[in-house]
């Protein structure tokens, strides 16, 4: 009979080994699942882990003498690269970069007196320059004027400082166009901003591959058009500096 205890009690050896087996596995997982991201949270819960399974969360599966020197080693957590760094710095950059070209337009609006007749703002596009047709076009057409031309140059040259994609906008208020030269608003926005285009080209010296013209006749009125003030303000040409995350959309393919 005493044979016998010994012989069923060897038998169920292996259940410890089958629960050792088990434990390392789940360990292995864990490792493999923190380390597929760079997540300082998960460091710390795989850290946590390793502590709890190794120094006694349950019966040790491993010989006294092994699992002393494991516990009293120390698990390091490192903590994961700042993977926003240089994205942050190069949108400051970028920022800093519109700044300063906006107050040197500023100043050259002021200087000239045409504060009144542009405006710059910054928004998620860009920097947008926004000049109303008045000032460079007579009604009704869309050559510009011959003084004015030379102000558009010089406001050109200031933004042709930066890499960035360039677009041209040309919008009008709701009044009906047709005349024996445009047909509609579409057509006036779309000449008035080409010609706006053409001249940047071969007077201030911005390249063609990063300049663009677009024609939106009164569909983006930025105030009312049952006005007179408001259809002023909807009569004009931007010029926008696109921000890079918009110059994406402008790149060559």
């Amino acid at each position: 009979m005493k044979k016998r205890e010994e012989k069923e009690g060897n038998g169920e050896r292996w259940l410890l080994t089958y629960s050792d087996l088990i434990t390392l596995l789940m360990i292995f997982f864990v490792v493999m699942y923190a380390s597929s991201t760079a997540d300082t949270t998960k460091y710390k819960q795989l850290a946590k882990s390793l502590n709890v399974a190794i120094s006694g969360g349950g019966a040790s599966i491993i010989g006294s003498d092994t699992a002393t020197s494991v516990t009293n080693s120390t698990v390091t957590v490192v903590d994961p690269p700042e993977t926003t760094t240089n994205a942050a710095n190069s949108k400051t950059a970028e920022e800093n970069n519109m700044e300063n070209i906006k107050k040197n337009v500023d100043t050259y609006l002021k200087q000239n007196g045409l504060a009144s007749s542009v405006s710059t703002k910054i928004d998620e596009r860009g920097l947008e320059v926004s000049l109303k047709t008045s000032l460079l076009f007579d009604v009704g057409t869309a050559g510009v004027k011959e003084d004015s031309a030379k102000k558009l140059i010089s406001i050109g040259k200031i933004l042709n400082h930066v890499n960035n994609y360039v677009r041209i906008e040309g919008h009008t208020d709701s009044t009906p166009m047709s005349n024996n030269e445009f047909k509609s608003n579409w057509q006036l926005s779309a000449i008035r901003a080409t010609n706006v285009t053409e001249l940047l080209i071969s007077k201030a010296g911005i390249s063609p591959k990063k300049i663009s013209a677009v024609a939106y006749g009164e569909n983006r009125p930025v105030a009312t058009n049952t006005t007179e003030v408001g259809k002023a303000k909807n009569r004009t040409v931007d010029i926008i500096i696109l921000s890079n995350q918009f110059s994406k959309t402008e790149k060559i393919k």
